[in-house]
Order: C-alpha cells, then structure tokens, then sequence
C-alpha cells in the first residue's frame, strides 16, 4: 500500500493516507456520494494526516444502527471520511479525494460494505 494525498474541491482541507478500496452500498453512503455506492479507501487512524484545514462534521445514527460522523469542508462541501462505531480505530475515506487519479484507477475495491442493499443492476465489481 502506498501513501497518497487528498484534497477537497477547493483544497483548503488536505490529507495524507493509506488505504485500500472498498465499495458500500450503505442508505448514508448513497446519500453522501450522491450515487447508489460509495467507493471508499479503508483506513487505519495510524496511516490517515490532516495536513491542513478544519473540516466541520456531521454526526447522526447511521442505518447500520451505530453513530456516523461526516468530515467535510465548510467552503466546498466535499465529504472527506466518514469516522464511527463500525470502524472503531479508522476512517473510511472517500476515494474520490485521491489527487491521484492513476492510484484511484489502478486499484479495484477488494470488499463490499452492505452487499445486501447493493442496488439490484449493479454486477458483482469484487472478484470472489
């Protein structure tokens, strides 16, 4: 796994992580990605930096049950990670902030989060 860094649209908020990818089908990830799955990177608070900016947050009870909270900008509104119960010690960070778009493309998700709310024409992306 390699360290690369993110930003949001306006890149006031910068961040070092590293990570690998994952898809989530989960009702807030639709909501937040503004399509019918997220891909995300799974990330350990040990390999994820705020370099620089103040992200505000958004917390509420997820559809898992637990408690979510979003990190994103107050300028742009890009969602940076989302932090909670489910990933106790780590982030899932939106891949989409990746200033690398080769990383991002060279990299297919190696899990699926909420399979059994994945939208109902979208294939099996994760190779068993």
């Amino acid at each position: 796994m390699s360290t690369q860094t993110g930003s949001c649209c306006c890149g006031n908020i910068k961040v070092t992580v590293t990570g690998e990818p994952v898809l989530c089908h989960c009702l807030d990830c639709h909501k937040t990605s503004g399509s019918v799955f997220s891909h995300n990177a799974l990330v350990l608070d040990k390999d994820f930096t705020l370099v620089s900016g103040t992200p505000k947050e958004f917390t509420k009870k997820g559809d898992s049950g637990g408690v979510i909270t979003s990190h994103f900008c107050g300028d742009c509104g890009t969602t940076l990670w989302r932090s909670g119960d489910f990933f106790p010690g780590g982030k899932i960070v939106k891949t989409g902030i990746i200033d690398d778009l080769t990383w991002v493309g060279e990299r297919q998700a190696t899990g699926e989060l909420f399979p059994e709310r994945k939208t109902a024409w979208i294939p099996n992306l994760v190779k068993s």
